[in-house]
């Protein structure tokens, strides 16, 4: 399970600069593809929290031992990039 922490943390790190758009809008890369964002009740530092969290949590559920109880289960639509 910490190889595949580890794992999830290296895949997932902000890349290149913080761009600023129209409106207030501010946008930075993750590695895995996706564009994390700020928004009208969240900033781009919380989008970046809950995307690297989200992706630790994937990573270990996917490995975790069957039969170990979980809190929330993991849905394909809830999977990131």
């Amino acid at each position: 399970m910490h190889r595949a922490k580890a794992q999830a943390r290296a895949s997932h790190v902000t890349v290149g600069q913080v761009r600023h758009g129209d409106g207030g809008a501010v946008e930075i890369d993750c590695s895995c593809g996706m564009v994390l964002t700020n928004g009208p009740d969240w900033s781009l530092d919380e989008h970046i929290r809950l995307h690297r969290a989200e992706a630790r949590y994937v990573a270990l559920s996917r490995v975790a031992p069957a039969g170990m109880p979980r809190l929330v289960p993991v849905g394909a639509d809830r999977l990131p990039r």
